[in-house]
């Protein structure tokens, strides 16, 4: 008993804590193990009577109750902490070939007649993140941010049912000190359910899964994040004190233990012929999944191997992916027209016949510049393959039909779009140089300076930026701090 909860009788004690056990079990019941004991209904009585000795004792509030799941109160940032260990990108490729030198460097570094067992997995396409736990409570959530230091989303990530607020500790005990990897994930069957509902509201939808579960941890307001369907996987033990593994398949198998959901299918391999076997079938079996995947990781299951072989500052020496090839699909090429950026290039865009690529719906594409359109002789009306390069940024690869007549090729213009300023030439780019009296050049450098990189303005996007330029409100970037809420509650959005 705390000095906090000295003055509380001892049976409201123990049926706390008994409400927190049964809460805590049944979750892990039907979400890890899929054999609910009891309904919904029965949970959700269990849950408000333990809400309501909490509301009534304030000294029984706990980080690790399962009331803590309904979000907290708005933040008015993040704070921004250092990981515990680096959280590093994979060197990767979509070549065999480049997995077959990679086993060769993993044998020379093992020595004569060592065989090197690698650990396989499907490479998640989510949003990362680090879970710490201290004395088996989870302390801190923190997102990949640059690999040393993210943002801390404790209270969102403690919305997600499936991350355990105190590890499971009846097949093995809790560690002293617990930093994980996973990923954060929106299946794609919830994502179509959560898009639609955006649009109904009338807010900008996601563009795919991997988006939607980032900026789902990334809410201020943690019940926004709670109200939203998202599963956590976790893959990796980052570091860990009062516990110790030899092999990652082991720290795999405590992950288990300790009450978390791993990715599907984990397995090991010897031979470059079982991990591209891997490879091939989850490539093959992709689409079928509820979740997006854009390859395999395999990395060295030894962890003291994997000590000495170390890591350069991007990537670890004993683990690579192997990535898939992008999708691909066909339209057509509606219009081309100029977008001017923040910096004046003007960069020829394709609005395409809306297709499906991966899972997202893609309509429009960078043509990138005079040069790039000419060598791939892009026409409107041609019917074309589009692909997402490593299944984000649509590209159009392509023309695989045309038709005898065929639109005249595209010009670029002589003159800026939006401000008719003559344009000059910047090797394959053309470049508005009116940079302090274009307005698109202004526009762009207001998203650019609230954005994540710059200042971090919430709400600073797309759509205020435009409304801020013509309104006539922001005429030159300095002025972006003289707007008056005045001003703003007159805008469309702002009430």
């Amino acid at each position: 008993m705390t000095d906090a909860t000295h003055d509380i009788p001892k049976a409201i004690l123990e049926e706390a804590e008994t409400l927190r056990s049964e809460l805590r079990r049944h979750a892990h019941l039907y979400y890890h193990d899929a054999r609910p004991e009891i309904g919904d209904a029965e949970y959700d009585d269990l849950f408000r009577r333990l809400q309501a000795l909490e509301g009534q004792y304030p000294a029984l509030d706990s980080p690790d109750s399962p009331t803590k799941r309904v979000g907290a109160p708005p933040q008015d940032k993040f704070e921004t902490v250092e990981h515990v260990a680096a959280l590093l990108s994979l060197d990767s490729s979509e070549k065999p070939e480049d997995f077959i030198r990679f086993d060769e460097r993993v044998r020379r570094a093992l020595g004569d007649g060592v065989t090197p067992r690698y650990i396989l997995e499907p490479k998640l396409d989510g949003a990362s993140i680090e879970l710490v736990y201290e004395d088996g409570v989870l302390a801190r959530a923190v997102t990949r941010g640059n690999g040393q230091q993210g943002e801390r989303v404790t209270e969102n990530i403690r919305t997600i049912l499936t991350v355990p607020l105190r590890l499971r500790t009846d097949a093995r005990p809790a560690p002293k000190l617990l930093a994980l990897r996973g990923e954060v994930l929106m299946y794609i069957s919830d994502f179509a359910d959560f898009n639609a509902r955006m649009a109904d509201a009338g807010l900008e939808p996601y563009a795919s899964p991997r988006n939607s579960a980032a900026g789902s941890i990334r809410q201020l307001d943690s019940r926004v994040t709670a109200s939203r369907k998202l599963d956590v996987l976790v893959y990796d033990v980052l570091a860990v004190e009062g516990d110790s593994f030899t092999s990652d398949i082991a720290g795999v198998e405590a992950i288990r233990e300790w009450g978390f959901r791993v990715p599907e299918r984990i397995q090991t391999a010897t031979t470059v012929d079982e991990v591209l076997a891997y490879h091939s079938v989850y490539e093959e079996q992709r689409d079928e999944l509820d979740y997006e995947i854009d390859g395999v990781v395999v990395k060295l299951d030894d962890l003291a191997a994997r000590r000495a072989m170390g890591a350069t500052s991007h990537h670890p020496r004993w683990a690579m992916a192997l990535k898939f090839a992008p999708r691909q699909e066909v339209t057509v090429i509606e219009k081309i027209d100029i977008q001017v950026g923040r910096t004046g290039v003007l960069t020829p865009v394709a609005w395409l016949r809306p297709v499906v690529v991966g899972g997202v719906t893609v309509s429009r594409a960078s043509l990138h510049n005079r040069e790039e359109l000419r060598r791939k002789d892009l026409r409107e009306h041609d019917t074309v393959r589009i692909q997402r390069a490593g299944d984000v940024i649509p590209q159009v690869v392509e023309v695989i039909e045309h038709h005898d007549d065929r639109s005249p090729p595209f010009d670029m213009p002589d003159r800026c779009q939006v401000c008719e300023t003559l344009v000059i030439e910047d090797g394959p780019r053309l470049v508005c140089p009116n940079r302090f009296g274009c307005n698109a050049q202004l526009k762009g450098r207001i998203i650019h300076f609230g954005s994540r990189s710059a200042l971090d303005i919430e709400g600073l996007g797309e759509e205020t930026a435009n409304l801020l330029v013509d309104r006539g409100l922001v005429t030159q970037l300095a002025e972006l701090f003289d707007v008056t809420p005045d001003q703003l509650v007159a805008l469309e959005g702002f009430g």
